[in-house]
């Protein structure tokens, strides 16, 4: 159950429907996701937050569907249901497959199970993993 109501395009300010009017244009579509709308109550953080989506998941040294598997797996670590769906939709709207997902799924698994066993043992960083190399 949403914290906020989820705002109308009526009901927002000008400077978030210029906001929602960017994502319209970038997504090509007239939908607004939910998230947005739930932002839409501080025009600013909404603002800031599409500012910064746009340079973070631009094309770069890591291609859109890298960056979307990324942002699942740290969306389920974090236990975000919100945007496991929906950066899964994206990931698939992108190009993911059935066996890419699968595989995603048994690494952040792998992961979350090895990062437990070695937080319990408190299992030392070897030197040659250092970007130091152990020098302080």
């Amino acid at each position: 159950m949403a914290t906020v109501p989820l705002l109308k395009d009526e009901e927002v300010s000008a400077e978030a429907l210029a906001v929602f009017d960017e994502i319209r244009t970038a997504r090509g579509t007239d939908y607004v996701n939910h998230f947005w709308r739930a932002l839409a109550h501080d025009p600013a953080t909404l603002r800031a937050t599409w500012d910064r989506l746009q340079v973070v998941m631009a094309p770069g040294a890591l291609d859109p569907l890298v960056k979307e598997l990324l942002y699942v797996a740290v969306s389920v670590t974090n236990g975000c249901d919100y945007c496991i769906h929906s950066h899964t939709a994206a990931a698939r709207a992108k190009g993911m497959t059935d066996a890419q997902y699968g595989e995603l799924l048994a690494v952040i698994g792998m992961a979350a199970q090895t990062n437990q066993l070695v937080t319990a043992m408190k299992v030392p960083v070897d030197a040659m993993f250092d970007v130091g190399g152990g020098k302080t």
